[in-house]
């Protein structure tokens, strides 16, 4: 099940839960050494969307501007052991449905991941480059009746 929460329904415990597994995944496992806690989390219009089960955060995906005509989809991150189980697909699937259908939503993807967004509908929208050693590329998602 998905839960959405804004920031100012965080509890400690859980946005606690929420960057340690980003930091797992993209920090440990990953081997990236970046500021995942960028100060965005807390933001007004940022939204989060997570799956537990028996407490733990087994997924989870962060919306920044999520009422604007560019909100942004990144964070997006699955716990070693729930992978397989499309977890990630759902919340990316939710993500975009709380968007409004004219938005225009952006994310940054890891180069190996461009077709599994291109499921979601989001095209390239730039040249490959190199964040903290991991090879990325912009994407973007037009709005309904907006030209990609």
């Amino acid at each position: 099940m998905i839960s959405i929460y804004k920031p100012d329904e965080l509890s400690m415990d859980l946005l606690y839960s929420i960057l340690k597994l980003r930091a797992d995944v993209f920090i440990a496992e990953q081997r990236s050494c970046y500021p995942d806690i960028d100060g965005r989390d807390l933001d007004a219009g940022t939204v989060h969307l997570i799956v537990a089960e028996d407490g733990k955060v087994l997924s989870t995906v962060r919306i920044m501007d999520i009422d604007s005509c560019a909100p942004r989809i990144g964070r997006v991150a699955t716990a070693a052991e729930a992978r397989g189980r499309g977890l990630a697909g759902e919340l990316m699937q939710r993500a975009v449905d709380l968007c409004a259908p004219d938005a225009q939503i952006q994310l940054s993807a890891q180069t190996q991941l461009e077709g599994w967004y291109g499921k979601f509908g989001f095209q390239r929208s730039g040249e490959d480059y190199d964040d903290d050693g991991i090879m990325h590329l912009p994407m973007i998602r037009a709005g309904q009746g907006i030209p990609a």
